[in-house]
């Protein structure tokens, strides 16, 4: 599906009365780490450090997880800090993003593209000379398919946007695996399929949130397209598949019963606020009765805790 074009930025939203470079040197440094959207990245280290556990099957080399979430950090800031440059047109246009540091001009589009550009190459050669090259491909491989695949050609013309442009946020878990073992194996395989199946039930209550942000500028998420009922059905079922694939680590014999019974827990509270989620949309509620946020919320608790219970685990069987 492709959207029409955005309206015109409002005059004055990219603060053009001052250049970027006569800023406060503290508000400057801010602005920057603000392009790297460090509450995103702490996600994606909670799902790296805990996979290194679970490949050494107890305690990994602290060196190596350090180069492992500082190699993680830059990649993933990097694509951030370009997801930022590609989008800073609806971004001044949508509440959510309407203080990112491009649009209120803080940093100016070209440094935002030096310094992600930057980023890419830096953690590149950081995995590949201090990790492996295995992890530094995979890691440059997130990178270009969160820019290039999600943000250039996805975002703006499916809603499936967010289903296959989440790849991305799965691959932190094959690098965490790949830095410890340098090969791969079916656990990190089965956790990339979880957070697969975990991130549209995670973002598509956001969406519904925002959905007249995504709608003003002709984003097409699932909620700006489809009605809350059939939105909710979509996170119903990726939600049971979801936890079904969780549940794969200990028959195919990498976790015992403490991630089994955390598993099993989480998931069926996270399957319950769903199906709450599903039933409201079915009576027809809207607006703030909806709680869609709760779902939302719960949804970083839930990996936060699958993926604890992955580093625990080697310790108690």
């Amino acid at each position: 599906m492709c959207v029409t074009a955005v309206e015109s930025r409002p005059a004055g939203l990219l603060g053009t009365t001052q250049s970027p470079a006569h800023r406060p040197f503290g508000a400057r440094v801010m602005a920057f780490v603000a392009l790297t959207k460090p509450r995103i990245i702490e996600l994606l280290l909670i799902t790296t450090v805990p996979v290194m556990f679970l490949a050494q099957q107890g305690v990994p080399d602290l060196g190596l997880v350090l180069l492992t979430c500082v190699g993680g950090y830059l990649s993933a800031g990097g694509a951030n800090a370009l997801n930022m440059y590609i989008d800073r047109d609806i971004d001044a246009l949508m509440d959510r993003t309407s203080q990112r540091p491009l649009v209120t001009g803080m940093v100016s589009p070209r440094e935002c593209l030096v310094f992600g550009v930057t980023l890419a190459v830096v953690s590149t050669l950081l995995f590949g000379l201090t990790v492996n090259w295995l992890s530094a491909w995979l890691s440059l491989g997130a990178l270009l398919f969160y820019v290039v695949v999600y943000t250039m050609i996805l975002k703006r013309r499916t809603s499936q946007n967010i289903v296959w442009g989440g790849i991305a946020g799965c691959m932190p878990v094959l690098i965490g695996w790949s830095a410890v073992t340098n090969s791969m194996a079916w656990a990190p395989v089965v956790l990339f399929l979880v957070i697969f199946f975990w991130t549209p039930p995670h973002y598509w209550p956001l969406s519904m949130k925002v959905k007249e942000d995504y709608a003003r500028v002709g984003v097409p998420m699932l909620p700006v397209i489809a009605g809350n009922k059939t939105v909710a059905r979509q996170i119903v079922a990726y939600s049971w598949v979801m936890v079904a694939v969780s549940l794969l680590l200990t028959p195919l014999g990498y976790t015992g019963w403490f991630y089994t019974a955390v598993a099993l827990v989480a998931g069926g509270w996270w399957l319950w606020e769903a199906h709450a989620l599903l039933h409201r949309a079915k009576a027809g509620v809207t607006g703030g009765k909806l709680k869609e946020m709760r779902l939302f919320h719960w949804s970083i608790t839930y990996v936060s805790l699958l993926f604890v219970a992955v580093a625990v685990d080697p310790f108690l069987r």
